[in-house]
């Protein structure tokens, strides 16, 4: 079971994008900029998980870049407009991961932990025993299951997810709730 007592600057919290950070589109893609919205309270959250975490990576499946329905610089651009907005607040992110394949069983996609070992090869001191993933699907808890990471589900896009959950560490409405608690 997951402490959130014991969570210092030794920990690394890893986050999902779309539907954590801001509002998923409905059977769709996040495409550019303006079509990225932050949910309520998101940019001051990261000024908390700043002070609180020792790293902050960002960990996103984009299968729009695979469907070559939006580019790599469109990703690109959100992905930097979005950190530039957090960074305004006081925030930061260390790090962001992204799979655009369309192959399930690539090992970069989630669920798959892929994505958890290349942040572990480009920062060698994430112990996987006191990191979390923050996600709002079952496929993020088990990103964190397959990763030996503790996991934190967000009911933003899906609040029928049964809890207790066997992938499922806790549950919070929203990102903005689980920084409260921490």
């Amino acid at each position: 079971m997951l402490d959130l007592t014991q969570i210092d600057n030794t920990w690394t919290i890893f986050i999902d994008r779309d539907g954590v950070i801001n509002h998923e589109k409905k059977d769709n893609y996040i495409l550019n900029w303006e079509e990225f919205k932050f949910y309520d309270g998101i940019p001051a959250s990261f000024k908390l998980l700043h002070e609180k975490f020792g790293r902050i990576i960002i960990v996103t499946n984009q299968r729009g870049v695979g469907k070559e329905i939006m580019t790599a610089t469109d990703l690109e651009n959100i992905h930097k407009n979005m950190q530039q907005e957090i960074e305004i607040a006081g925030g930061r992110i260390d790090k962001i991961y992204f799979c655009t394949s369309l192959d399930n069983n690539h090992p970069n996609r989630k669920p798959n932990p892929g994505m958890a070992f290349q942040s572990k090869n480009d920062f060698p001191e994430i112990d996987f025993s006191k990191s979390l993933i923050i996600g709002n699907k079952l496929s993020d808890m088990q990103f964190g299951r397959n990763a030996g990471i503790n996991t934190v589900f967000v009911a933003t896009t899906h609040p029928e997810t049964a809890f207790p959950h066997p992938d499922i560490d806790v549950r919070f409405e929203t990102l903005p709730d689980f920084v409260k608690a921490l």
